[in-house]
């Protein structure tokens, strides 16, 4: 029996592949289990209208991504932190305060995405990749510049 997949099912197959399968697999499990439907003409045809849906949400997310690399390449980011008597840092810089300062700033970016080897325990400039969705990488300009007393 011919059965469209509408779940990704381990040792079987993705989401929308159409499989061939044993009659009581599809009757007891599957179809019971709202995993599969059974292939119609009709469900051929939903089948057909879901994949545009889906490639149609991954071109418009695509889109989002190209978008924010542009808008994020080469922007300057500027942290101040407490600084000690010595020009030691108070605190290291690591990829969640990169993350919530460009969110501060507009930008959504997860902290996963930011690519930091190690955290940043030194004032100056640095160079630092931001890892997009749809592997898509920017840089931008980290400053870590010390905290004016007032």
């Amino acid at each position: 029996m011919k059965v469209i997949l509408l779940e990704d099912v381990e040792n079987l197959g993705k989401k929308y592949e159409v499989k061939e399968v044993k009659n009581g697999h599809a009757r007891n499990f599957l179809i019971p289990q709202k995993l599969a439907k059974a292939v119609t003409k009709q469900t051929l045809k939903w089948l057909k209208e879901q994949k545009e849906v889906v490639e149609k949400a991954a071109e418009e997310d695509l889109k989002q991504a190209q978008e924010v690399a542009s808008q994020i390449d080469g922007i300057e980011v500027a942290i101040l932190v407490k600084v000690g008597p010595e020009g030691q840092l108070f605190e290291s810089i690591n990829n969640a305060k990169i993350s919530e300062k460009l969110k501060e700033m507009g930008f959504e970016v997860k902290k996963s995405q930011v690519l930091l080897e190690e955290p940043i325990k030194e004032l100056g400039e640095f160079a630092v990749k931001i890892n997009l969705d749809h592997n898509l990488e920017t840089e931008i300009r980290l400053i870590v510049a010390a905290e004016k007393e007032v």
